[in-house]
């Protein structure tokens, strides 16, 4: 009786230990698609692995479509922490009261958008673009990108240049500052927007044809990429861990953690909050593109 007692309270244990283990929870991350999906899972793999060591927890990444999706996924619980642009975490937050801005990259103080046109085109100037636009075509990258599309149609309207109306046609979306920078190479579009860092790195490893498309004009800086943390983590992982959260972000360094740096296009991570992106909200308020 003794001995199947024992085997009992073992088995009972072990299935005890076991549900413990399957309802520990999963830290979510993710971030908006802005450009090469392979690029991107490689960047949150690495991400995530490195998560889960400094914090001990699973970390899992969650892919998403498009930018309104990751915004979704984050307001609904699907994801814990997100690599926004300006935009999109503000209307994360504002779908998720409590949420907070943790960190940002350096360069994320002092964002711009490039932007760029076929190569022949006499454009050196928004000036030059505001009078030769009834006969090019545009293309934007997300709708709801801060750096291809919310700021450099707010830099286009204060130079008196509607895209909407004054093109050629309405402009493209192309959905991801990679293929900006590919259509107006190949002739589709005529001039176009994009990030900065998409810019400088496909230039950088020779992947763009400067014989066929260049910059003309580099927008005044802005507060763009954060990491938004949800207000839910405290009550699923415990009191302090948007604070463990951030000090993981901020320990990545060149000498241990560079792979994962250069794949978020960053020196290092710095604080930051969500008041540094109340212009960015007031600009979109401003073009109608956040009610």
């Amino acid at each position: 009786m003794l001995c199947f007692l024992s085997i009992t309270l073992g088995a009972l244990s072990a299935c005890s230990g076991e549900d413990q283990q399957v309802l520990q929870p999963v830290l979510k991350v993710g971030g908006i698609p802005d450009q090469d999906a392979s690029r991107l899972a490689r960047r949150y793999e690495s991400f995530s692995d490195y998560l889960s060591q400094r914090l001990g927890v699973a970390v899992e990444y969650v892919p998403t479509v498009d930018y309104p999706a990751v915004v979704t996924a984050f307001s609904q619980g699907g994801l814990d922490l997100a690599f926004f642009g300006g935009l999109t975490g503000v209307q994360a937050r504002l779908r998720s009261p409590g949420s907070q801005v943790i960190a940002q990259r350096e360069q994320d103080a002092g964002f711009h958008t490039k932007f760029i046109a076929r190569a022949g085109l006499p454009v050196d100037s928004l000036d030059d673009l505001k009078s030769l636009a009834p006969g090019l075509t545009l293309t934007f990258g997300s709708e709801t990108s801060t750096s291809g599309h919310l700021m450099p149609r707010h830099f286009m309207d204060q130079a008196d240049i509607d895209p909407d109306e004054d093109f050629q046609s309405l402009p493209n979306y192309s959905g991801s500052h990679d293929l900006t920078w590919k259509l107006v190479e190949s002739g589709s579009f005529d001039v176009g927007v994009l990030n900065e860092d998409v810019w400088d790195r496909a230039v950088d490893q020779r992947r763009v044809d400067l014989e066929k498309v260049r910059v003309f004009y580099i927008t005044p800086e802005y507060f763009d990429y954060n990491w938004t943390v949800n207000p839910g983590v405290e009550g699923r992982f415990g009191q302090g861990f948007t604070e463990r959260l951030r000090d993981a972000l901020l320990s990545l360094n060149r000498e241990e953690n560079g792979d994962i740096l250069d794949l978020f296009s960053a020196q290092r991570f710095i604080p930051s909050q969500n008041d540094n992106y109340a212009e960015i909200e007031t600009v979109a308020r401003s073009l109608g593109m956040i009610r």
